[in-house]
């Protein structure tokens, strides 16, 4: 559980639900969180000479083993340089934010994905295992391949936007364990009625 084991102060979590699976890989900030600056290591022997980009996780994300979520916008390597090169008397200019990395509530990403720094998974997003996700990725969306293509969407466009107002992953813990076995099917009427019957609507 990430709540557990995060200590870095740039992942900011939402909830207690999410979880890393870490059967081969070891712990969350050590295999997974890719930083240019912010890890506990550079903490500890760098000064920053830029804002930190955050990561900022929802609550009830389900990430795969040896995902990689690459930090530190462009790592010092510009593109639009003759050289890429991260030459140390122009590391400042060389750096190019990508600003704050952001995976929705309920996602899930695939074992061995990796997600480029900057980019925003929608709620309930499926990444396919070993996808390479290079843009943002809408909600209750399933993306995979090299780069991350979109495959298909998990339900109609009705649907997703249903789910998506009744802010399920906002719900009171008591509500959302109440309403659990409505949450593992797939009846959207179902769903919003008893949402109703509980005041959540």
């Amino acid at each position: 559980m990430l709540h557990e084991t995060v200590r870095n102060p740039n992942i900011h979590l939402k909830g207690r639900h999410s979880y890393y699976s870490d059967a081969w890989s070891g712990s969350f900030e050590q295999s997974v969180v890719r930083y240019l600056y912010g890890d506990d290591y550079s903490r500890q022997h760098w000064q920053s000479q830029w804002e930190v980009d955050p990561l900022h996780i929802g609550d009830y994300v389900c990430i795969g083993a040896e995902a990689v979520i690459l930090m530190g916008g462009n790592n010092t390597h510009r593109a639009d340089w003759f050289s890429l090169y991260p030459f140390a008397d122009n590391i400042l200019a060389s750096y190019q934010a990508k600003g704050p990395t952001r995976i929705g509530d309920g996602a899930w990403i695939g074992m061995r994905a990796m997600l480029m720094p900057g980019i925003t998974i929608g709620e309930g997003a499926v990444i396919a295992a070993g996808a390479v996700v290079t843009r943002d990725v809408a909600p209750y969306s399933v993306v995979g391949g090299n780069p991350a293509q979109h495959i298909k969407s998990r339900f109609s466009d009705d649907v997703i936007a249903r789910l998506l107002a009744l802010k399920i992953y906002d719900w009171p813990e008591a509500a959302f364990q109440r309403l659990q076995p409505l949450l593992c099917a797939c009846d959207i009427a179902a769903l919003e009625a008893a949402a109703r019957d509980v005041h959540l609507i």
